[in-house]
């Protein structure tokens, strides 16, 4: 079958590598695709935001299925065009989306569905919010309301900090993201990241993750789009995962065919997992509409079932019918970004040494920020590289991949040092 993959990102790589795998694929498009993914498919120039020339290259080349990576071509309404056109997809509608489009949307399902996350409020003018701030004092977190590709969260520790956030977001620096601002509590606890499949009837977990937000070791610094990430995460007990789907996922699904707009797609669930008396309780961050970004990397390298099939059955109502077999060794990565990363950065440094990295065991390197020109890679984005390894344990995983970055050649890129800490704390 022919497949079309909207994206040119770590994830979409990671898909396209998984993709390339199945003996059900005969040609896979990719588009816009980045330096690294010519060697899983067949990369093409389409204006993605024309959803009329997506679906004529659909019909064209005889496209079985579109898989949307990204969460902006989903909250766009996409699959909603495809749906129409009778062109089978991978992801949500733009009105489920909006699980992802909308922080506020999210946290008054969780309201109205007693899914439990952290208390908060909703403004669409800053004096107002600025009240509450004063009311319910710092530390606290700030929040633009729409997609800020992970940047429009800010963890004000001070008043002051948070007050400056508000300005910040109403200001403009979120485009319209910044429209509304979302303020919730600070939650205390340790970081997961959960996913499901759901083709708005059955839900199917998929194995556990862990991202770090933080762009510099010991989790210092702003938060970035992920820095790195390792499955599974050992916090993450079979009696949490119980626990995630019957008060959090479930709910949420229940609740977007209440509203007569069924959630088919993979849904990413930020959780929080606080811990009161010596008893863990997940509680939602957020939703993505999509899979995470370096997450995905970890998934498609312990995913022993093929992929292809799966995504039909999402698009098809049919999950019913599948289940997923994983590997039980580990897989960590991590992101390469450009010096200056999550702020401002140069563009254009060339990357040597990745055929080096390609050739080590135990080793893949998925590219995102990337472009190929004139034979050489060049970097063009703030996250670049995701170099992921894998191996019998976390630290093995972890060794692996830190193995190929030291082989890379890159002097305008960084990355942290302490990727799976927490893991192999202990």
């Amino acid at each position: 079958m022919n497949i079309l993959l909207i994206g040119s990102g770590g994830r979409e790589h990671a898909l396209a590598w998984k993709i390339a795998q199945s003996p059900l694929l005969d040609t896979l498009f990719i588009s816009p695709g980045n330096g690294g993914m010519e060697s899983c498919g067949t990369i093409i120039n389409l204006d993605v935001t024309d959803h009329r020339a997506v679906i004529q290259f659909a019909k064209d080349n005889n496209v079985e299925l579109v898989v949307i990576g990204p969460e902006a071509p989903l909250v766009a309404g996409l699959a909603n065009d495809l749906s129409v056109a009778n062109i089978p997809c991978f992801g949500p509608t733009k009105e489920a989306a909006i699980l992802e489009g909308s922080k506020g949307f999210t946290k008054d399902i969780c309201k109205d569905y007693n899914i439990p996350t952290a208390k908060y409020a909703r403004f669409t003018d800053a004096n107002s919010a600025k009240d509450y701030v004063s009311k319910e004092g710092a530390p606290i977190v700030i929040k633009a309301d729409g997609l800020a590709a992970g940047k429009g969260v800010i963890m004000a520790e001070t008043e002051k900090d948070a007050l400056s956030a508000i300005d910040e977001i109403f200001g403009g620096s979120f485009g319209d993201a910044g429209a509304e601002v979302v303020i919730e509590e600070t939650l205390y606890g340790e970081e997961a990241s959960f996913f499901v499949l759901t083709d708005g009837k059955t839900c199917l977990p998929l194995v556990t993750a862990q991202d770090h937000k933080r762009v510099f070791d010991g989790d210092k610094g702003p938060n970035t789009g992920g820095m790195g990430a390792y499955s599974p995460a050992p916090i993450m007990t079979d009696e949490l995962i119980a626990q995630t789907m019957r008060d959090i996922i479930e709910p949420t699904v229940r609740a977007m065919n209440d509203k007569g707009t069924p959630y088919k797609g993979v849904l990413y669930a930020g959780l929080m997992l606080t811990e009161k008396d010596g008893v863990k309780t997940p509680q939602l961050i957020e939703y993505n509409a999509r899979f995470g970004d370096p997450e995905c990397q970890v998934l498609m390298m312990r995913m022993k079932s093929d992929i292809i099939p799966a995504l039909l059955a999402v698009a098809n109502g049919t999950l019913e019918t599948v289940d997923l077999e994983w590997s039980e060794n580990p897989a960590l990565t991590v992101v390469m970004a450009t010096k200056g990363y999550p702020d401002s950065y140069e563009k254009g440094s060339e990357i040597k040494g990745l055929e080096k990295a390609d050739e080590l065991d135990n080793c893949q390197v998925f590219h995102a920020g990337t472009k190929k020109e004139d034979g050489k890679i060049k970097a063009i984005g703030g996250r670049v590289l995701n170099v992921t390894g894998v191996g019998a344990t976390i630290a093995e995983a972890q060794n692996n991949a830190y193995k190929a970055i030291d082989v890379i050649e890159w002097e305008d890129g960084f990355c942290r040092r302490d990727i799976g800490w927490r893991a192999l704390k202990g």
